[in-house]
C-alpha cells in the first residue's frame, strides 16, 4: 500500500483494500470487538478479547455464545448455555445485542457491572462500557459488540471521591 496516511482527508475507506492494516488496527486497540451472528454466536474477534475477558486459554472461541466467551459467572456457575441461565433474560449485553439486531438501532456507551470468571477461576465484578450496532455483510446480518473494561477507571473515581470526602 503506497498511501501516505498523513495527507489523506478520508476515513478508513482509504484502507479498504488493506485487510492487513485493518487487522493491525483492530488488534492494537484496547476495546474488545466481537462480531456476533443472528444466534449471538461469535464469528470474529480481536486479540484483546482473549487477554481481557475470556476465561478459556487456548480454546477455540468461534461459534460460542457471548456469555461463554467472556466468562459470564452465571453461565459458569449454573453450568447452562448462554441464553439459558437465570439471569439471561435481564442481561444488559444480551438485551442490547438483540435490540440492535431486531430494531436496527445502535446502542452507544452503556455502562454495566457484571460478575465474570478470570483465567485463574476467580470471580470478579467488572465494570463495562459497551456499544452495539447491526450491519449487513454479504446479505447476512451481524452485530458488532464493542466491550471496554472500565473497572480500573471506576475504582480510581471511587477512591478520589472517598479521598475528597475525607478532606
Amino acid at each position: 500500500m503506497q498511501t501516505d496516511l498523513t495527507h489523506t482527508n478520508e476515513r478508513f475507506s482509504v484502507l479498504s483494500e488493506s485487510s492487513e492494516f485493518l487487522n493491525l488496527i483492530l488488534n492494537n486497540i484496547n476495546s474488545c470487538i466481537m462480531l456476533l451472528d443472528k444466534d449471538l454466536k461469535l464469528r470474529a474477534y480481536n486479540d484483546p478479547l482473549i487477554s481481557i475477558f475470556s476465561n478459556k486459554k487456548d480454546e477455540n472461541l468461534m461459534y460460542r455464545k457471548c456469555g461463554e466467551v467472556i466468562g459470564c459467572a452465571y453461565q459458569i456457575e449454573e453450568q447452562k448455555l448462554c441464553g439459558n441461565t437465570s439471569m439471561c433474560r435481564t442481561c444488559e449485553l444480551r438485551i442490547a445485542v438483540l435490540h440492535s439486531y431486531v430494531n436496527n438501532e445502535a446502542i452507544f456507551r452503556e455502562h454495566i457491572t457484571k460478575p465474570f470468571f478470570d483465567f485463574q477461576g476467580k470471580k470478579e465484578d467488572k465494570h463495562l462500557q459497551f456499544s452495539t450496532r447491526l450491519f449487513t455483510y454479504k446479505k447476512e446480518n451481524y452485530i458488532i459488540l464493542i466491550l471496554e473494561d472500565i473497572t480500573s477507571l471506576i475504582t480510581i473515581k471511587k477512591e478520589m471521591k472517598k479521598h475528597l470526602n475525607a478532606t
